[in-house]
């Protein structure tokens, strides 16, 4: 047996232990619990899990699916993440083997773990904790720089460089469909609940600012706003005809030829939206205190914020391209799901978080071969 294959049927092994821990994670997470205390346990009795308890699917099918101690059912969803890791790490092992890719492999290992345990949270709760894409979006940089210097971008894994531009451009692409359908929604009203000090208002001001002098000038007049709304105490309004608006026209200008040009425009204007975004993801994800859900405001929203975030791990990972994959299978998996429901007569409420994760997997394994046909197609 070659090192190869064995390491690919060590990485299947990893992978059923690291399964076990995300369902610890997509049980604890929602909650606010401590992910490490109290030790396993059964959520019905309390009982401690004995490692026999603990096997990754062995133990679910050797007990028929019920708790050892009190034989209250256990979700099938436990055995099915264990063995989604553990045959997502081994192919990923075979495609990105250890032995030349290295940290490389590792952190596409930890990117599939991210997407699976974010969309079965999704699936719950219809919300994606801070805690898995805010870090995300972090590693998929670390992991990026270690690709720069060891030399693994030739299979298409991004340099530091285009990790950021990957994470920016991918926050800002979902937070700008949310900009934009959030308006339509309301009519082209403005927004009843601005955000203080940093918020929708300040990404739609980089949208507007990034589209004509690039992403970092966008960011600066984003932070400048918000200093404003702190020294102010309040809100200071930023009509969304004056940004949205004005991004619009500027889309226009540029088709037109004026301006920097509509490629240029639309790369600035994304990538300064998503450094807003994000920007301000951190700073409620620090200081925000939760609302009472009936006490919370509510404008109509065309795009989860916690997409937008996820949207922002994937393009760490696997760089643009790859992000751009990952979002038209996305929309087209919805679309399908979506007419199959209605033919049903069935409510949709898978929210898009899980499409996602499903184009990011099909970005991972296949987004190569995809990118290259596409560029084999144009001639480029």
């Amino acid at each position: 047996m070659s090192l190869d294959v064995l390491l690919v049927v060590f990485a299947g092994v990893f992978g059923l232990l690291v399964g076990s821990f995300s369902n610890v994670l997509i049980h604890r997470l929602p909650r606010g619990e401590n992910i490490a205390f109290p030790p396993s346990h059964c959520p019905q009795c309390n009982h401690r899990l004995a490692p026999r308890d603990l096997v990754p699917v062995g133990s679910w099918l050797s007990l028929g699916g019920r708790c050892r101690y009190c034989r209250a059912p256990i979700r099938v969803r436990y055995p099915v993440v264990e063995g989604l890791t553990g045959l997502g790490y081994a192919l990923i092992a075979a495609l990105f083997p250890l032995t030349t890719f290295g940290a490389g492999t590792l952190g596409l290992m930890l990117l599939f773990t991210l997407l699976l345990v974010a969309s079965v949270i999704d699936l719950d709760t219809f919300t994606i904790p801070d805690e898995l894409t805010l870090p995300g979006v972090a590693l998929g940089l670390a992991f990026a720089g270690w690709n720069t210097r060891a030399g693994a971008v030739a299979a298409g894994l991004p340099t530091l460089a285009g990790a950021l531009q990957g994470a920016l451009l991918g926050a800002g692409l979902l937070v700008t469909i949310d900009l934009l359908g959030s308006w339509v929604l309301r009519r082209f009203r403005e927004r009843q609940y601005p955000e203080r000090p940093i918020g929708y208002q300040q990404i739609s001001l980089g949208l507007l600012v990034g589209a004509w002098l690039g992403p970092w000038w966008g960011l600066g007049a984003v932070l400048l706003s918000a200093a404003v709304n702190v020294a102010a105490r309040r809100v200071v309004r930023i009509p969304e005809l004056l940004t949205l608006g004005g991004f619009l026209v500027s889309v226009a200008l540029g088709s037109a030829g004026f301006g920097p040009g509509l490629i240029l425009m639309v790369q600035g204007a994304l990538a300064a939206a998503g450094a807003a975004a994000l920007s301000a993801g951190v700073y409620w994800w620090l200081r925000r205190e939760p609302l009472a859900e009936e006490d919370a405001p509510f404008d109509p929203s065309a795009m989860g914020f916690g997409d937008v975030k996820l949207a922002a791990v994937i393009g760490a990972f696997l760089g643009w391209e790859r992000l751009l994959v990952a979002v038209v299978v996305a929309v087209f998996a919805g679309a399908l799901l979506g007419l199959l429901q209605v033919a049903l007569r069935r409510e949709n409420r898978v929210k898009f978080g899980p499409y996602l994760a499903l184009g990011a997997v099909v970005a991972l394994f296949w987004g190569g071969e995809i990118v290259a046909t596409y560029r084999g197609i144009l001639g480029l």
